[in-house]
């Protein structure tokens, strides 16, 4: 009888454990990378791989990490294309290798324990035409590089190393004593100042006159040959090309941006981590340029840099492109360092349109949401929609719109003295750029130096930005300048600063439902003559507004 009764309990449990384990499947299954988008948004496609197996180790790759693979995985990958494609397996080991040349339908699968590490050897990586920043420019080619492909894929769980510590520059306040000793006595040099290391005497040379990392004023090969040290390539480059997976493994320690697909039509990111060194110089993410309908979901980052940046190329080079980046679905991403979580430009001259975040962290990140760019940029960045995101412990703006980005981090601009605040208007050409249509909600920010900054230009000012339900705890609250069209609804403020609220030349600005920390005595600032059409009426702020002699009469309603 005990035994029947044991057997039925078994059978029981059992059940109930088959039940869970469905609810479960049925739980991961339910989510819907598509749901609550704003917009239009078309299925992107994964890219097809032929079933055709091989495994590095048969192309005379040698483990251990001082044997050159760089062969191996070309005759692995020509194996492959002459079948028309198909999975190259790289096992658990160190695997040493020059750079990679992709060709289409080529899925790499980086098993769990596989470290792909790319040499140091600068001779290996010859100088192509290529794109960086924005700027049609000649690079060292990329350690994973392909262009003009379809159906490529990165699978498994193994680990890209791109060997970035042989090509950066690394700057002394970045640093430890004990880091900068060693990077001191590796080799390398100094410049006049002993503040900043460089990996060579070439690269030394390269980066003066350079405009951020790119010399505008060289002309020929011969040219950039001469300063081939500086010329720092991004980890994966993957340009022109359709149906591009990212899924599984980690992308780390690149010689400049980690991951840049550039013109990419059906591009998804998941499910993998990006890890560069907090001081790597321009260590960006994800760099995803003049890219059409792309999913960037479930990955976590931890850069130098902009951890997620969204871009169109720069200036006259990217107007000339004229391909915008559109069609972009980010969710459920975590990042921990970077100069900023979700980043719009400042290369963005093509335009960008259509993007949803949603679910995203920010914890400890310079920015959080991060929108830049300045006059001579041009392009259109419109229909951005943000929800969903929470952010700690941010050290400057979590929310920030800078209309005069100078190439340097908010940090960098801060300890100078602050953003750029300009009155007087220039002409409106197609030079000028432009930032509209934006909503963002539901936002909690748990510690940071300002919750919001908007900034746009006296002669294009940021149109249309709606921002509710926000929880925002930070030294200061909000800096409105040179703004159209600004919605704050639904905010719960704990702002340390007396002037919670800076308003300049701002028009058709409403705040309603404000509420500030019990016991606060936070105040609203207005000036500038373009300022018009503000509405204070929904939130009791008529005591603690103050507005300056150059206002308009009535300017301001409450």
């Amino acid at each position: 009888m005990k035994t029947n009764r044991l057997n039925l309990f078994s059978l029981a449990m059992a059940i109930m454990l088959c039940l869970g384990s469905k609810n479960v499947n049925a739980q991961s299954t339910s989510y819907d990378t598509y749901a609550n988008v704003e917009f239009k948004m078309p299925k992107v496609n994964e890219p097809v791989i032929p079933n055709n197996v091989v495994n590095l180790k048969d192309f005379g790759a040698v483990n251990g990490g001082y044997v050159l693979n760089t062969k191996a995985f070309e005759d692995a990958i020509n194996a492959l294309s002459k079948k028309g494609g198909g999975k190259l397996v790289i096992p658990p080991g160190i695997w040493l290798t020059g750079p990679i040349i992709l060709k289409s339908n080529i899925e790499l699968h980086a098993q769990t324990g596989a470290l792909i590490k790319f040499s140091t050897d600068k001779s290996l990586y010859p100088i192509i035409e290529t794109s960086f920043e924005g700027l049609n420019t000649w690079r060292c080619i990329s350690p994973i590089y392909g262009k003009n492909l379809e159906n490529i894929a990165f699978t498994g769980n193994g680990v890209w190393d791109g060997s970035g510590e042989a090509w950066r520059q690394v700057k002394k306040s970045k640093l430890t004593e004990e880091q900068w000793k060693k990077f001191v006595a590796s080799g390398g040099v100094l410049n006049e100042k002993k503040d900043s290391w460089y990996p060579s005497e070439q690269y030394l040379k390269g980066a003066k006159g350079a405009d951020q990392n790119v010399r505008p004023d060289l002309k020929t090969k011969e040219d950039f040959e001469a300063i081939h040290d500086f010329l720092r390539p991004v980890l994966v480059s993957i340009q022109n090309s359709k149906r591009v997976l990212f899924d599984g493994p980690v992308f780390q320690n690149s010689p400049a941006w980690n991951i840049h697909p550039l013109m990419i039509e059906d591009l998804i990111v998941r499910n993998i981590t990006v890890r560069n060194p907090w001081f790597s110089q321009n260590g960006d993410g994800l760099d995803v340029e003049s890219c059409k309908n792309v999913i960037i979901e479930n990955s976590s980052f931890d850069v130098g840099d902009d951890a997620i940046c969204i871009k169109s190329g720069k200036d006259k080079d990217g107007r000339d492109r004229g391909i915008p980046c559109e069609n972009i679905i980010v969710k459920n991403n975590i990042v921990y360092h970077g100069h900023g979580g979700v980043t719009v430009g400042s290369e963005m001259s093509g335009g960008v349109k259509n993007l949803h975040v949603s679910n995203c962290t920010f914890m400890g990140t310079d920015v959080g949401l991060r929108f830049k760019s300045t006059r001579g940029r041009g392009g259109i960045v419109e229909n951005i929609y943000i929800s969903d995101v929470f952010m700690t412990d941010i050290p400057s703006q979590a929310i920030s719109f800078d209309l005069y980005y100078g190439g340097k981090s908010i940090a960098e601009t801060l300890a100078e003295g602050g953003n750029t605040v300009s009155t007087k208007a220039i002409p409106v050409n197609e030079e000028t750029p432009q930032f509209k249509n934006i909503v963002i909600k539901n936002i909690t920010i748990k510690g940071a130096q300002q919750a919001v900054f908007l900034q746009g230009l006296p002669e294009m000012n940021l149109e249309n930005i709606e921002i509710s339900n926000l929880i925002a705890k930070a030294q200061k609250g909000f800096s409105i300048i040179d703004a159209n069209g600004i919605k704050i609804t639904n905010a719960q403020l704990d702002i340390e600063a007396k002037n919670a609220f800076e308003i300049y030349n701002t028009q058709n600005l409403s705040l309603k439902n404000i509420e500030f920390n019990s016991g606060s005595s936070n105040t609203i600032t207005i000036n500038g003559q373009a300022s018009k059409n503000i509405d204070l009426s929904g939130s009791n702020l008529s005591k603690t507004t103050t507005i300056g002699k150059d206002v308009p009469k009535k300017a301001v309603k409450f």
